[in-house]
């Protein structure tokens, strides 16, 4: 996972402007938080360059663990079907910050 988040780091970088605030060596340290960016915001390509690189089981684990405003609606729906995560209309709702 590693490698993965290097390259992805260098090929969305000048896409994605300003979210990536941290350098190449920060962000080894937290791989899953970057392929959650690239899977919220990346395009066709990045998604299955994404795939390619980390395997389901790995994009699997990043959305099972996701936090709170790491996915947009869009995306997560997209990404539980593309990781047979959820059959057609079961897709779990997106991470909310819950009121004690």
């Amino acid at each position: 996972t590693q490698r993965f988040v290097f390259i992805f780091f260098q090929s969305t970088k000048a896409r994605c402007g300003d979210i990536w605030w941290k350098s190449p060596a920060q962000a080894l340290h937290k791989p899953e938080r970057i392929a959650a960016q690239v899977m919220n915001i990346g395009d066709y390509d990045d998604a299955q360059d994404l795939v390619e690189a980390t395997g389901k089981a790995f994009l699997q684990g990043v959305l099972r663990g996701a936090e709170i405003g790491q996915f947009n609606a869009r995306s997560w729906h997209y990404w539980h079907y593309r990781l047979d995560l959820a059959d057609l209309g079961q897709v779990p709702a997106l991470p909310r910050r819950k009121l004690e």
